[in-house]
């Protein structure tokens, strides 16, 4: 037990390896290939998280609004520009974006000048600004979306490699996190996570219904790869020689390297941000949000400015939540609004921080892999162990039949008993935080 514990980080990781090669030699590197890249990703979203509620205890269950920020992002980045959607709506859009600039120069003035009904007077003005924006921006909207409205009907982007698409998303997320943070902060911890989970359900109500800006539920397709397409590999020649060496078709060795590729890339922006991340965690400044966490009154009669550090530390963890979900758009290709659902994107990456071991970016990092790692494989699991369960019943049976239609659904059975036996058995995580003597 002694050498477990000294050498708990490199054994964990190295049985995960083992599980993700058991996949490739038993199924295919393809599949294999196809869980290490969402692996990598759901990495990256978990150390974001584990920023906010390891490093400060902020409990923010508004991941998935911060993911499709991200999705956002990269769009927004990386497609082509529309010019007839421009010039359909671009100068109502333009009259838009200076009533916004005009009332909100209003609202900063007037609150600096005045202090009794403060609040009030800042709802009027909110509201009016809301009432005048709309005189410009349903027109425009109008005219955008009926700009060929079955393949475009949206602005469009700006054209740019979808790899800056990634801290593009990254900038989105935390834009509106300062928003968020201004707002929410000063709640407490149950309230706040309400706000957060409620503030990111009204994101991605903007995004589904916005269309011009997002095509909102007609979905944008097609997004540039930063990798090559396996159509164009498929006809390399060195591609051909390396196929025929490794005795399979190019077809396959194609699917390998490309996805080879994205996993590559995904390594680097993890390892990126999982360095950043042990650097802040042990500077004086990680040593400070871990203070503010555990006694938040002790910090502040240090003079600690709790509120500006918790308004800090929620920024840097939803900018690398969006820019795991711009890494997740590029890997899809398309921009799918319908598709963020907080089981997916809010709960289970909780569960892969709590799993992994808060507080403890490689625990975090750890919890990511085992944790999709079991999602992916639990519907074929469920299947595998319904059949053995109703082996010896009537083949046409109800009861048969029920419980092997329901072994699709059994996937957040097992999250929530994977749960609840780490919080029984492992409450700090399979690797948990490190405490100082």
């Amino acid at each position: 037990m002694i050498f477990f514990d000294r050498f708990r980080v490199p054994i964990l990781y190295a049985g995960m390896a083992a599980l993700l090669l058991l996949v490739g030699l038993a199924q295919s590197w393809q599949v294999m290939l196809a869980i290490l890249n969402l692996c990598l990703i759901s990495a990256v979203m978990a150390l974001g998280v584990n920023i906010q509620w390891g490093y400060a205890g902020l409990f923010n269950v508004g991941i998935m609004g911060f993911a499709a920020l991200g999705g956002v992002g990269a769009v927004l980045t990386a497609m082509p520009p529309v010019p007839a959607a421009w010039a359909a709506g671009g100068i109502n859009l333009g009259l838009t974006a200076l009533v916004i600039a005009l009332f909100l120069a209003l609202i900063l003035f007037v609150r600096s000048r005045i202090t009794a009904y403060r609040g009030p007077v800042t709802l009027i003005l909110v509201f009016l600004a809301y009432g005048v924006m709309r005189l410009f921006l349903d027109p425009a909207s109008d005219a955008i979306e009926a700009v060929n409205s079955a393949a475009q009907g949206y602005l469009g982007g700006v054209g740019l490699p979808i790899l800056i698409g990634w801290p593009v998303g990254g900038l989105f997320a935390a834009a509106a996190a300062y928003v968020i943070g201004k707002i929410a902060l000063g709640l407490r911890s149950d309230y706040l996570a309400i706000a957060t989970l409620g503030i990111s359900e009204i994101i991605l109500a903007v995004i589904k219904n916005e269309n011009w800006l997002t095509r909102g539920v007609k979905n944008v397709t097609g997004l540039p790869r930063p990798v090559p397409y396996e159509r164009d590999l498929q006809s390399a020649d060195w591609l051909i020689s390396l196929a025929n060496r490794l005795g399979t078709d190019p077809t396959t060795a194609s699917t390998i390297a490309v996805r080879l590729a994205y996993a590559c890339l995904f390594t680097v922006v993890l390892i990126a941000i999982l360095w950043l991340s042990q650097r802040a965690l042990h500077s004086p400044w990680g040593r400070m949000m871990r203070a503010i966490r555990d006694n938040r009154d002790a910090a502040e009669a240090m003079g600690k400015d709790v509120a500006r550090r918790h308004l800090q530390v929620f920024v840097i963890g939803s900018a690398v939540v969006g820019i795991g979900g711009a890494m997740l758009t590029t890997l899809d290709g398309q921009f799918t609004p319908s598709s963020y659902n907080p089981l997916r994107y809010t709960f289970l990456i909780w569960v892969m921080v709590i799993a992994g071991g808060s507080g403890n970016n490689w625990g975090a990092v750890l919890g990511a892999f085992v944790i999709w790692y079991v999602w992916v494989i639990a519907e074929p699991a469920g299947r595998w162990l319904m059949e053995l369960v109703t082996a010896g019943m009537d083949p046409t049976g109800f009861l048969r039949n029920h419980l092997l239609e329901g072994a699709a659904h059994l996937r957040p059975f097992f999250m929530g008993l994977i749960l609840l036996l780490v919080l029984r058995f492992a409450p700090r995580g399979l690797i948990p935080e490190r405490k100082g003597r």
